[in-house]
């Protein structure tokens, strides 16, 4: 689907990664085509499912939640419906910022945001433990974040 992207669509949706705020006009003047132009594009860029969703990139420690954990997860079954319930509950959990079904020792890794330890110790208790099908847990908590949303390569 890559392949049906111009060099002005790929350059806009660099633009967009860097900064969701950016004016039309200026968007369109810094890849040197009209305002109407541009905004047809980002448009249709939109429309053609290229552009996920624009949104404010929050700073954590600013709203008490500095700790960044990742858990890998077990499940008791490896069955189609046991993934689905898990996912299910997972999707209704605000704490839980990403959701990895993966390949190897662990069938899921979660990104979580707590305030502390402390707090992550009360999630854990409360709601990780208390997830369908859980057999097993382990939990690495980020010391620092090196890289995080990244914009694509394009």
């Amino acid at each position: 689907m890559s392949e049906n992207l111009d060099r002005i669509d790929r350059r806009l949706l660099r633009l967009l990664q860097k900064d969701g705020r950016m004016p039309n006009a200026e968007m369109a003047q810094r890849v040197n085509i009209s305002a109407a132009t541009c905004h047809r594009r980002v448009q249709r860029l939109s429309a053609e499912g290229y552009i996920r969703n624009i949104r404010a990139q929050l700073e954590p420690a600013r709203l008490d939640l500095a700790t960044l954990v990742i858990v890998g997860v077990v499940l008791d079954r490896s069955t189609t419906d046991s993934f689905e319930t898990f996912e299910q509950a997972v999707r209704d959990m605000p704490a839980v910022l990403d959701c990895y079904l993966v390949a190897g020792d662990f069938d899921y890794f979660l990104k979580i945001r707590v305030k502390d330890m402390a707090d992550f110790n009360r999630f854990h208790a409360s709601r990780l433990l208390a997830l369908p099908g859980v057999r097993q847990t382990r939990t690495f908590f980020v010391m620092k974040e090196v890289v995080d949303e990244s914009p694509l390569d394009i």
